[in-house]
């Protein structure tokens, strides 16, 4: 099955689906064709916003090329107006995908975060660790295999 038939149009339980729908209230901050921005019920930081395409996609393995490169033009003019609004000291932009990831809605999502030095968020990165080198050897063995741009994948991780 190819990354365009595992989404659909929209899946009525899926609450990014409803937002898109106009079933859920949303604070919306824009929406074009194909995708919809807004700002989450419960943001991280004024501004937090989430970046959706409007055909209901669980995860980044389910995406077309040309939805992926959309995304990202999309994610850039909402980083933009952020910046040019908000004037925050940073942005951290998150795409999770599976609950190891914390994904919670399954509905592909990107999420635009203005940060401040000062901001409730705190850190988003682990402390540093150690990884064997036989390990890191391995891993990168593996991928090296399969190197990006390769072509089309599984559709499982």
């Amino acid at each position: 099955m190819g990354a365009a038939d595992q989404g659909s149009a929209m899946q009525a339980d899926c609450p990014f689906c409803q937002i898109i729908s106009g079933d859920e209230p949303a604070r919306t901050v824009a929406t074009w064709d194909d995708a919809m921005a807004f700002f989450p019920r419960t943001p991280a930081t004024l501004g937090h916003t989430l970046l959706v395409p409007r055909r209901h996609v669980p995860d980044i393995w389910s995406m077309t090329r040309p939805e992926a490169a959309r995304l990202g033009e999309l994610a850039l003019e909402v980083a933009e107006s952020l910046r040019d609004t908000l004037r925050p000291d940073g942005l951290n932009v998150i795409q999770s995908n599976g609950a190891a990831a914390t994904q919670t809605v399954p509905h592909l999502h990107v999420h635009l975060v203005p940060r401040w030095a000062d901001d409730r968020m705190g850190g988003i990165w682990p402390p540093p660790g150690e990884w064997p080198p036989e390990d890191l050897d391995d891993a990168l063995a593996r991928v090296r295999r399969s190197p990006p741009g390769a072509g089309p994948r599984s559709s499982t991780p």
